[in-house]
């Protein structure tokens, strides 16, 4: 493995990431994140003015942040356990949003190979799409470090820390035929392009079957891992199918739209989401939100974030580090609270 070699004084960029699962609003596309509930955190102290000019201080590398929406509660989470790492060590971190648009995120990522990012921190949009943006970080030597999600060919990153996402889906499909032994019609809310829900799905979809109870699977739609288009894929879907016993959703956005179109249209299935936020934590033993497959985005952050460090400090890291992932429902969720992440 190559060290960094050069230190560059350059421009950070700054923006707004907007918390709460339920929001539909993304960042402007050449802005960076702001986490939202840590204001004070938000900018380094080596900055970048809003047209781009460099008001850095001397001293300190420069890191890039990409990840797939950054108004996803979870990664404002993630984004803000990453950039304490950084600004601790005296560093500088540039967040940039792509908006779940593959094109738009190879854009950034070419952005801010300009402005001199020497290490990269990835989450793909498309974990095939991303490669060209890949490419172009591999010819500038900026060494990668993944993290939630693979990208589609894991040689170029040093090292990728994820939750292990195959448990998350499993756990709640082990969790639905324990509480629904006579089976039934079951809804999934997937998203094909993104790896992590793919291997919830397959996790879920196998908890199901090994279990032997008669479900059906009799609707399966993309809802691109957003509670806006998942709410209308649910409510597609329940239209046609109203008597299902259960929707899965590949994260808690997901689960939340299809809560949603669950509620406008009188009905109750057991509803169940990856990610543990706080937002579908508050719902569990109240509503038809039956459980979550929790992964924790601040041990992630800080996990690849640390793992970087070492990394440019000579010193050997694992190329895959798993974080857990357990369910959480409203018979645990006393113990994880409600009004942050665990």
């Amino acid at each position: 493995m190559k060290k960094i070699i050069s230190i560059v004084s350059a421009a950070a960029l700054i923006a707004t990431m907007a918390a709460g699962c339920s929001s539909t609003e993304k960042a402007p596309a050449d802005t960076a994140t702001e986490d939202t509930a840590n204001t004070e955190n938000t900018e380094s102290t080596a900055n970048t003015d809003a047209e781009g000019g460099d008001t850095s201080s001397e001293g300190g590398r420069i890191f890039g942040y990409t990840c797939m929406d950054g108004t996803n509660p979870f990664f404002v989470a993630l984004e803000n356990s990453i950039r304490e790492v950084v600004e601790a060590n005296g560093d500088t971190l540039i967040s940039m949003d792509p908006a779940n648009d593959s094109n738009t995120q190879i854009d950034q990522i070419e952005d801010m190979i300009s402005r001199g990012v020497e290490v990269m921190f990835v989450n793909p949009v498309d974990a095939d799409g991303i490669i060209p943006a890949l490419d172009m970080l591999k010819e500038a030597d900026i060494p990668m470090f993944g993290f939630d999600t693979q990208v589609g060919d894991m040689s170029y990153l040093v090292s990728y820390a994820g939750s292990d996402n195959y448990n998350a889906g499993y756990v709640c499909g082990v969790d639905l035929a324990e509480k629904v032994p006579e089976g039934g019609d079951i809804l999934v809310i997937d998203s094909p392009t993104m790896q992590s829900i793919t291997d919830r799905v397959d996790g879920f979809l196998a908890a199901i079957e090994e279990s032997g109870v008669a479900f059906n699977i009799v609707g399966q739609q993309d809802g691109q891992g957003n509670q806006q288009v998942s709410n209308q894929k649910a409510t597609d879907m329940l239209t046609a199918n109203p008597d299902v016993v259960a929707i899965f959703g590949g994260n808690d956005p997901t689960a939340l739209g299809a809560y949603t179109a669950a509620d406008a249209a009188g009905l109750s299935p057991m509803i169940y989401g990856v990610d543990g936020s706080p937002d579908v934590k508050a719902l569990l033993g109240s509503t038809m939100m039956e459980g979550t497959g929790a992964q924790s985005p601040m041990t992630i952050g800080k996990t690849i974030a640390e793992t970087a460090y070492s990394w440019l400090n000579g010193e050997e890291v694992e190329e895959f580090i798993p974080i857990e992932t357990f369910l959480i429902t409203a018979d645990n969720v006393a113990e994880y609270g409600t009004d942050g992440w665990q």
